[in-house]
């Protein structure tokens, strides 16, 4: 068996390169990644964890635009350290004319303490930013149990 120890990027086409690149490096910036790669129709951002790269649509892509609702990404969610920081999210977003779908707000059938903005790329891409605390609480509880580290 093997085990998946994170996700290390996410690539996603769209439809205007300039566009895109330019909404994400603000976006993804205030978020604490830095553009780190741009090669031909490829832009990359990296945070040290998570890598998120767009590139550009073909021509028979650009015809149809994205749907939600169509086979295919849902939403992105990135996980943010504190409910505050998906205020500050937000109120960048807000500064920026970004569209927001869901203003943030807490959702209690998602589990103890979820908190989240939605909003969409240039694409209509919807991304999400979120805290959870019972996600934290879950990472505790395995970090516990894991005991002191084995002695060099």
């Amino acid at each position: 068996m093997v085990r998946v120890i994170g996700i290390d990027h996410l690539a996603i086409r769209v439809g205007d390169l300039g566009a895109s690149r330019h909404f994400y490096d603000r976006v993804l910036g205030f978020m604490g990644f830095e553009r780190e790669w741009e090669f031909g129709e490829v832009v990359g951002w990296n945070n040290g964890e998570t890598m998120y790269w767009i590139t550009q649509a073909d021509a028979e892509g650009r015809r149809h635009k994205h749907h939600t609702g169509d086979v295919g990404l849902h939403h992105y969610a990135f996980e943010l350290a504190a409910r505050e920081e998906v205020d500050a999210l937000y109120e960048f977003l807000l500064e920026q004319k970004v569209e927001i779908a869901d203003a943030p707000a807490d959702y209690p059938s998602y589990g103890e303490g979820y908190y989240a903005v939605y909003f969409y790329d240039p694409d209509g891409l919807k991304l999400e930013a979120m805290h959870f605390v019972e996600k934290q609480k879950r990472r505790a509880r395995l970090a516990g149990s894991a005991g002191p580290a084995a002695p060099d």
